[in-house]
Order: C-alpha cells, then sequence, then structure tokens
C-alpha cells in the first residue's frame, strides 16, 4: 500500500514559548526577501503573532522558510497569516536606495519600515524582536534576538519570510509588464542564466542595481 503523505513541515514556536513564558507576551518576527537578486528592491516584513493561541501552530500549518515553499504554498499562505497575525507590515528599499546605501544598510531600512508600518496598524508595542540572523542597531530600544536561519527555526520570522516573499515577487512580475525583455516574472530579478542573457543583449534597466558586479561591469565595460 501506498505510504500517507506527509504532513507538512511548520516552523517551530520553541524559541517563541520560551521567551513568552519570560515574559515577552508580543514578539515581532521580522525578515526579507530579495538581497541577492541584480534588479528590483529588497523587501521586508514585521509579523506579531497570537502567542497565546493553543491551535497557532495547526492554524498555520506549512508555514516554513519561504524558499522551501512553492509559490502557490506561500500564496495560499500569504492572508491567513495576515489574518491571524495581531500586526504585520511590509517595507522595501528600491534598487536605488539599495545602489546608495548599500544592500544592508537598504535591507534594514526596508526592516525598519516594516516594523513601523505594523505599529501603525496595531496599539500593541514590541517586548523583542525575532531576526533571522542579523540585528538592528538603530533599534536599541527594543530587545532582540538573533536567530540563525530564523525562518527555519521560528514561525513569527517564517510568517514574515513568506510576507515579504509574496509581496516582492507579484512586485517583480508587475515590473515584467513594465520591462517584459528581461522576464523578471519567471526569474524576479535573480541572476540567472536568461537574465544575464537579457542585460547583455539590452543593458540595464531603471530597476537594475548597478552596484551589483554583473550589472557594473555592463556599465563600466
Amino acid at each position: 500500500m501506498p505510504s500517507p503523505p506527509r504532513a507538512p513541515k511548520t516552523a517551530s514556536l520553541h524559541h517563541e514559548g520560551h521567551y513568552y513564558r519570560a515574559g515577552c507576551r508580543y514578539i515581532f518576527g521580522m525578515d526579507e526577501a530579495g538581497r541577492g537578486p541584480l534588479a528590483g528592491p529588497v523587501a521586508a516584513a514585521a509579523v506579531a503573532l497570537p502567542l497565546d493561541r493553543s491551535d497557532l501552530s495547526q492554524a498555520l500549518r506549512g508555514v516554513r522558510d519561504s524558499k522551501e515553499m512553492t509559490p502557490l504554498q506561500r500564496e495560499s499562505l500569504d492572508g491567513t497569516i495576515k489574518d491571524i497575525a495581531l500586526a504585520w507590515g511590509i517595507g522595501s528599499s528600491s534598487s536605488v536606495e539599495i545602489d546608495r546605501l548599500g544592500i544592508v544598510s537598504a535591507t534594514k531600512a526596508a526592516m525598519q519600515a516594516a516594523l513601523e508600518q505594523a505599529l501603525g496598524r496595531s496599539d500593541i508595542r514590541p517586548d523583542c524582536l525575532f531576526l533571522d540572523y542579523m540585528l538592528l542597531p538603530e533599534r536599541r530600544d527594543l530587545p532582540q534576538v538573533s536567530i540563525v536561519a530564523g525562518d527555519k527555526h521560528s514561525l513569527s520570522i517564517a510568517c514574515a519570510s513568506v510576507i515579504a516573499k509574496v509581496w516582492r515577487d507579484k512586485h517583480m512580475r508587475d515590473l515584467d509588464t513594465l520591462y517584459p525583455q528581461y522576464g523578471f516574472a519567471k526569474h524576479k530579478g535573480y541572476g540567472t542564466a536568461a537574465h544575464r542573457r537579457a542585460l547583455q543583449r539590452h543593458g540595464p534597466c531603471p530597476e537594475h542595481r548597478r552596484t551589483f558586479a554583473p550589472v557594473h561591469s555592463l556599465i563600466s565595460g
């Protein structure tokens, strides 16, 4: 007999539970999408989950590192996350801002914008921030926890990962209608062979990150 289908993996609430028991009622998970592409913005999201919900893991079943999910899985769970969350927000930094600030600073600016949007949508305030590897020194007023591979090991961060990825993918599909010659809808701005061939043929558009080596070499070559 064929074995029954495996239940989809779901990121853990282990870290959230530890800090919740220590008195952190409102934990905002944060993550980004799009640090590596040659074109388009970097996006970030902030999500606060109702950690007192006993069925939270079941309600968010299947939410994990967005890179391990299919586009259909991400899009189907994006609305569920937003409905369940106590607060959520999205921020982004454009390709121009990435070139001006550098990708690390631009990513942190997007994360701060996401946090501010989340706070503006709710009257709750963070007891703690959960971040995937990096920290936000600009928000020293808030306790922060850096979790290596956080989108795999924290459901709050995984939720932020999904929201940021869904937003950015849609944005890149929208850009594809403006610049169809590059194939943004397919590769989302990443440096695929097809994208690099389009760059060689058409040169960069305003959405390309000119400080990133493959684009910079075309400009300076």
